[in-house]
Parts: structure tokens; sequence; C-alpha cells
């Protein structure tokens, strides 16, 4: 028979797991109850696309980065159990003063769909030539693409730009021998553009996003030795070698080191933008390196004298905040034959030997 002892502590213990399950459950009421409220007082409104073909998982995920919702699993598991998860493909325009039935609802009506909107899709370590040519197909034509590098080799035009961007200085940007006076500031990201823009409004919009990131890293800039050319400069070329974060972080900090020692950057990727219009295929960047070019750093010595792609925010913070080593020499596996890596080296006999194990002709 049971003692009274025994009784009270299967009591308490009944008592303690009850309180368990009642704080659980209050509390996945309330994670729930956060996850559908809006994240806001619809103070910011956002421009949002569906592409064709996406799942509400990735849906709710892309609605979280933009800050419209606060637990896209919360949303996704609510989607799916209320049955609202038959989202229109194409544009639309939110804020985050909506709830997460609202927003669901929104999605799913074609009434809603921002059908003016243009988007414009700028990945990293584009050429501005490109990305003027892509405006042009948006548009249909409306703008050639000759127009809009005009504009943005225009110095006058330029100077106004100054006057509103600080990261502008006129006179780094006032040199004839750049193929295109704004490569470097054409900040990569997918833009949200109107049908009526002008050379001029799309222009803005993306050294706008350059101008926040800029900010961001105002002081990392200004500490940096360098000047806003010479970083923009510098990120391109690491964009261009690098694919990954940590990639970009050393091979950025070999290129400090072979600046103070006084070497050549020798970077084949100098060479692809030096031949410009003749270049064709990546092979032709490393058959070439005695092309006559001030941007070929096999021929010169230091930077590149402008940016040679428009890159990304962590090739920039690369350059701005690199990884510190003894290396000098960096070669890539392309072929294959190793392990597909970045392989750094201190001496360029080793470096060398690693070209050769890696197929790669010197």
């Amino acid at each position: 028979m049971p003692t009274r002892r025994k009784i009270n502590s299967v009591r308490v213990v009944f008592v303690v797991v009850v309180c368990i399950l009642i704080i659980a459950g209050l509390a996945s009421v309330f994670v729930v109850k956060k996850g559908l409220s809006s994240t806001g007082n619809g103070d910011k409104n956002v421009v949002f696309t569906i592409e064709s073909g996406q799942t509400v998982d990735t849906v709710a995920e892309d609605l979280e980065k933009e800050g419209l919702i606060s637990n896209a699993k919360v949303v996704e598991l609510y989607a799916k159990m209320s049955h609202n998860t038959n989202f229109v493909a194409g544009t639309f325009e939110l804020n985050n003063g909506m709830s997460v039935k609202n927003i669901l609802a929104y999605i799913q009506d074609s009434t809603k769909l921002k059908r003016d909107t243009i988007v414009l899709k700028v990945p990293e370590g584009k050429w501005a030539k490109e990305i003027a040519a892509e405006i042009s197909s948006i548009y249909d034509g409306k703008y050639s693409a000759e127009e809009i590098l005009n504009q943005w080799n225009d110095i006058s035009y330029i100077q106004k730009l100054a006057k509103d961007y600080s990261f502008i200085n006129v006179d780094d940007l006032n040199n004839s021998n750049y193929k295109v006076k704004l490569e470097g500031y054409l900040f990569p990201d997918t833009y949200y553009l109107e049908k009526d823009d002008s050379i001029d409004d799309i222009t803005r919009i993306l050294l706008d996003r350059f101008d926040v990131m800029y900010k961001e890293n105002k002081e990392a800039f200004e500490k940096s030795g360098y000047s806003v050319q010479q970083v923009m400069s510098l990120a391109s070329v690491v964009q261009f070698e690098a694919s990954s974060k940590k990639d970009m972080e050393t091979i950025a900090g070999v290129f400090y080191n072979r600046l103070e020692q006084g070497m050549k950057l020798q970077s084949s990727v100098t060479v692809c933008y030096a031949l410009y219009d003749d270049f064709s295929n990546p092979q032709d960047c490393e058959t070439n390196a005695e092309v006559e070019s001030p941007y070929n750093t096999y021929l010169n010595e230091g930077l590149p004298i402008g940016p040679i792609l428009n890159p990304g925010e962590e090739a920039i913070k690369a350059v701005l905040s690199p990884k510190h080593t003894d290396y000098l020499f960096f070669a890539a596996d392309i072929y294959n034959k190793v392990d597909g890596k970045v392989h750094y080296s201190k001496t360029y006999e080793e470096h060398l030997q690693i070209c050769k194990e890696l197929g790669l002709n010197l």
C-alpha cells in the first residue's frame, strides 16, 4: 500500500508536468499569434515579386527577408492548413502593416498585381555594358544600350550626380581612358522600376542602393586608406577572381600583400576587361597578357585605373576587411583536377608547382 509521502510526490510531479504543458501551450500560442501578426504599422511599402513555380516555403522565406512577416515556418504551416497556397506569379506592393491573413489573400488575387512594374536583375560581376543592354531589353528598346552608356559616360551628368551622392568623386571619374565612368557603382540587386522611368531615374535607383551600402560601411571606407574608386577597383577584381566569401577575403589579402611589396597584381581578369569588345572566351584572358591597356595589371603596376565590373557587397567588404596572410600567389582549380578549390602559396616556386598539378599554363 503506497505511503502518503509517495502519493504526495506523485501529485507534485503531476502538477509540475501539467504546469509545463500549460506554459508550453501558452508559449506556442504566443509564437503563433506573433507569427501571424503584422510586423509594423504600415509605414514601409515593399514591392514583392513571386516567381513562377515558387513554393509556399520559398515565398514565406522571401516575405520574412523583406520584413513583412516574422516567422516563415509559422506562415508556411498556416498557409497550408488554411489552403492559402495558390499564389499568383508577378509583382505586388505590400506593406508591413498587413497581417499574414491579409498578405496571403493579397498575393492570391491577380487583380492586385502591380502591372506597370519592370523588374531589373543585376547579378554580381556584370559589366556596365551588359546592364545597359538588359535595361534596353526590359524597356523594349525605349532606350538603346548606347544611349544609356553615353549618359553614364557624360561628365556633366556625373557632376550633377556628385551633388547628391557623396561617394562620387568627379575628379576620380573624369578619365577619358575609362570604358564606362560609372562602372563599379551600378550595385547588384533586384530592382523594381516603372515603365515611365527615365535613364536618370533608373541610374539613381541603382546608385541609391550603392549609397545604402556605402553609408553602412563608410567608416571602413575611410579607414582603408584608399579612395572609393580604388576600393571599388580592387573589389571588382576580387569579385571576378573568387566565388566564395572566404576566398574573396583571402584573395583580397593576397592582392594587398602584392601591392605592399611593389609586385604587379597580374590578374588575368583585368585582361578580360582590357580586351572588352574583343573578349568572348575566358581563355582569351590567359593568352593576351600583353594587350596594351591601363586596365591590364600584367603590364601596369598597382590597381587597374578603374573598376572592371560591378562587384557585390561581399567582395567590397572583403577588400575593406581582408584576411591577413603571408600568401603572395593563388591559383584556382578551374579544371577540377585536384579538388576544385583555390590554392594559395607564399613563393613563386610553390605557385609554379601548384599550377603544374592543376594543369594551368603560365
